[in-house]
């Protein structure tokens, strides 16, 4: 395993190069095809071969590693994640403005704290699709900006902020008028096309301010999108270095659209994972009871960010239960199921991470305030496979710039890892 600061440089490279779920898709295969993986288009024939192989859906991807002893019962060790995060989306039509200025039509996707996207120098990135459906991955650099409005004419402004998600959300990138501007235009320009050859695209916001170790020690990390990259990346690392386990098939799903509910052919409602192992069951002749039976004795762990303790506001956290920074990854439970982690889930991370050496925490929500969802009951919910929810702890989640502790990325990973390749 690398150190601490080659793999928080390392995570930072990561999250640089994927600004977009789609970016972070393409950064995810580049590095595998670096490590000798394959990959396999999901309309030919997969050999049945033991080997290194992968598959890339839209803004999500499959990897796996097949081992020379796997049968059609085979269990799979599952670590699931997410590649997107909140934000804008471009909608249709993009090139507005007025009273002299150019802007950007968009609509939030999924929950952004939305005041922390304010007054940051921010970039468009995605896909661009022409008429015959190739792809282009795009993005502008720092293109554009959402401005508050000036103390002076909102007096309210600290005591009572309140955007409108249509008038006040709207970034600006010139001056001008808007008759004399195509933001189409200028993307497909980037990606060495016409305005006129788009068809399609799927893009989106996202902070463009470096990310930074800071703090006493340079203890602290700041980045966007650590929500979900963090759990990308740390699955990604260890499967890459994990050895190949001998009865089990190690398998990283990096799904996109967790942050609207996943319910998409490339989320983890969808048929994604699914499609997946079951192809690799039938090349290695199982039936379907054969499959049930690889099913029942496999694991998922679900690795999402979870919620540090905010020293600001102690009160919104289990009093029992308080998530510090750097005390290492999260064992995430709730009572109602929103996580997927039940007994027999946390016996198998408490066992992961005395392997790992890597001490975890256990985050509980304070029962006054709601739980957020992972791909945790999904994933276990779709399949039948057990699960468990883990994760980083975070500060600031969802804003477009988000904190956390050096150390507790760098753990998540070395505890995936035990979990690819389990002493037990």
């Amino acid at each position: 395993m690398t150190s601490q600061p080659d793999y928080i440089a390392d995570f930072a490279d990561f999250i640089t190069a994927s600004p977009s779920s789609y970016h972070a898709a393409a950064e995810v295969a580049r590095r595998l095809d670096g490590a000798g993986f394959d990959r396999l288009s999901e309309t030919e024939e997969w050999s049945n071969e033991p080997g290194r192989r992968y598959i890339l859906r839209d803004g999500a991807v499959v990897a796996w590693v097949q081992p020379a002893d796997a049968g059609p019962t085979t269990p799979f060790r599952i670590l699931g994640a997410h590649t997107d995060s909140p934000g804008f989306k471009l909608k249709p039509k993009p090139t507005i403005g007025a009273h002299g200025w150019l802007q950007a039509g968009v609509e939030v996707y999924g929950g952004p704290l939305l005041n922390s996207w304010l007054d940051r120098e921010l970039e468009f990135a995605g896909r661009l699709t022409t008429v015959d459906g190739t792809e282009h991955l795009v993005r502008t650099g720092p293109f554009c900006r959402i401005p508050q409005l000036a103390i002076h004419l909102d007096r309210d402004a600290n005591t009572a902020l309140t955007l409108d998600r249509q008038r006040h959300l709207t970034p600006v990138f010139g001056v001008g008028e808007k008759s004399q501007a195509d933001l189409v235009e200028h993307l497909a320009g980037l990606a060495g096309l016409a305005g006129e050859d788009v068809a399609g695209y799927d893009i989106i916001t996202a902070d463009t301010a470096a990310p930074a170790r800071f703090g006493l020690g340079d203890e602290l990390f700041a980045a966007g999108r650590m929500d979900n990259l963090s759990s990308v990346h740390a699955g990604l690392v260890a499967l890459i270095s994990a050895p190949t386990s001998a009865g089990q098939i190690q398998v990283l799903a990096a799904f996109d659209h967790e942050e609207l509910g996943s319910e998409t052919r490339s989320g983890a409602s969808g048929p994604l994972l699914d499609d997946i192992l079951t192809r690799i069951g039938a090349g290695l002749g199982a039936s379907v009871s054969d499959r049930l039976r690889a099913y029942a004795g496999s694991w998922c762990l679900s690795a999402d960010a979870g919620h540090s303790v905010h020293p600001n506001y102690p009160e919104k956290h289990d009093p029992a239960n308080m998530v510090v920074a750097g005390g290492g990854p999260l064992l995430k439970i709730n009572a109602t199921q929103r996580y997927a982690t039940d007994a027999a889930g946390a016996a198998l991370w408490a066992r992961t991470c005395a392997q790992a050496g890597v001490a975890y925490q256990e985050f509980v929500s304070n029962n006054t305030v709601p739980c957020g969802s992972t791909i945790g009951p999904l994933t276990a919910t779709r399949l039948g496979i057990r699960t468990v929810d883990v994760g980083i702890p975070l500060l600031s989640m969802h804003s477009a710039r988000e904190l956390c502790h050096v150390n507790d990325p760098v753990a998540l990973s070395v505890a995936i890892g035990a979990f690819f390749a389990p002493e037990h």
